[in-house]
Order: structure tokens, then C-alpha cells, then sequence
């Protein structure tokens, strides 16, 4: 009987140590899932050059509606849409952020399709130089916002290692003859770079 007793009780704390294990084993499994739900997405860019790019990105939409609105109240053009039939004619470009999408997002691309765009368009406000001596400082300034931004791209482009040898050269630019030709490309050019920009904003949200 003693030693039925005997293994018994040995019977009996084998069982402990299993459910003991058992209950262990199956708490070591839960934490990571715990700890990997609470932590947040990995960024894959750096935190500080979204910030930058976002503050960068709505100084040029700040600064580009006050072209607009000064082309409006100077020169009564107030309506992109009413110029796009004379934008196809004069050349103005549409620069697209098709690989920036939310349901696309392809980083690399996203980066060299932001950089190309903002060339673009940094191109088409020198080529509004004369627009009107009331006109010339704010072009001046947002060319000079424009550029900033695509050169904060290309940096980060080249820490990413995915830029080509040296800087894109810029495309043919569009040519104006005339005074009207310049402001009216110049809204063109203005609301097609804030419609660029806002694309851009919103990816570089959903990165953040």
C-alpha cells in the first residue's frame, strides 16, 4: 500500500508538472501576440523628414492659393476649368502621383514620382517670370518653396539609395507669347500643382 501511495503521489505530480507547463506554455505563446497588436507599424521612412516634407508640402498650398487669389481679384481669372481647353494648347503639364495612392502605395516610386513633379512644376513658375510686378514676388517665393521640397525629396531619396546618377533635366517648359497667355497659364499651372500637392499630403499622412 506504501508503495502503491508512492506512485500514486508521483502519478499525481508528473500531472501538476504537465498542467503546469501546459499553462505556461500556452502564456508564453499570448504574449507576443499581445505585445505585437500594441506596438505600433513600423515607420519606413524617418519620422523627422515626413514632418518636414508635410510642413514643406502646406507652405506651397498656402502660398499657392494666394496666387490664385490674387490672379482672381487682379486679372478676374477665378476658374481653372474655364482654361483648360487654352492649357492643352499652351503645354501645361499635369504632373501624375499615380503609385502615391493609398490603395497603391509604392514608396520608391511614390518618392521619384513626388520629385519628378515638383521639377515640373518648379519649371512652369520659371516660366512665369514677367508675369506682372504685383505677381512676381509670390512666384518667386512659391518656385523657391517648390524647389526646397524636391530637393528634401531627393536627400531622402539618395539616404534610400534608389536615385539615378545626377538630377532629371527639365522638359520642354511651356512658351507664352503674351501677357494673357502667362497669368492664364500661371492658374493653370498654380491649382494643377495644389491638386498635386494634396495627393501628396495625404500619402505622406498615411505614412505617418
Amino acid at each position: 500500500m506504501a508503495q502503491l501511495s508512492a506512485q500514486s503521489r508521483l502519478k499525481l505530480l508528473a500531472l501538476q508538472l504537465l498542467l503546469w507547463h501546459s499553462a505556461l506554455w500556452t502564456g508564453q505563446e499570448a504574449i507576443p501576440l499581445a505585445s505585437v497588436t500594441s506596438l505600433p507599424p513600423t515607420l519606413p521612412l524617418p519620422r523627422s523628414f515626413l514632418l518636414k516634407s508635410l510642413e514643406q508640402a502646406r507652405k506651397i498650398q498656402a502660398r499657392s492659393s494666394v496666387l490664385l487669389e490674387q490672379l482672381c481679384a487682379v486679372y478676374k481669372l477665378c476658374h481653372p476649368e474655364e482654361l483648360v481647353l487654352l492649357g492643352h494648347s499652351l503645354g501645361i503639364p499635369q504632373a501624375p502621383l499615380s503609385h502615391c495612392s493609398s490603395q497603391a502605395l509604392q514608396l520608391t516610386e511614390c518618392l521619384s514620382q513626388l520629385h519628378r513633379g515638383l521639377f515640373l512644376y518648379q519649371g512652369c513658375l520659371q516660366a512665369l517670370a514677367g508675369i506682372s510686378p504685383e505677381l512676381a514676388p509670390t512666384v518667386d517665393m512659391l518656385q523657391l518653396d517648390v524647389a526646397n521640397f524636391a530637393t528634401t525629396i531627393w536627400q531622402q531619396m539618395e539616404t534610400l539609395g534608389v536615385v539615378a546618377a545626377g538630377q532629371p533635366t527639365q522638359s520642354t517648359m511651356p512658351a507664352f507669347t503674351s501677357a494673357f497667355q502667362r497669368r492664364a497659364g500661371g492658374v493653370l499651372a498654380t491649382s494643377r500643382l495644389q491638386s498635386f500637392l494634396e495627393t501628396a499630403h495625404h500619402a505622406l499622412n498615411h505614412l505617418t
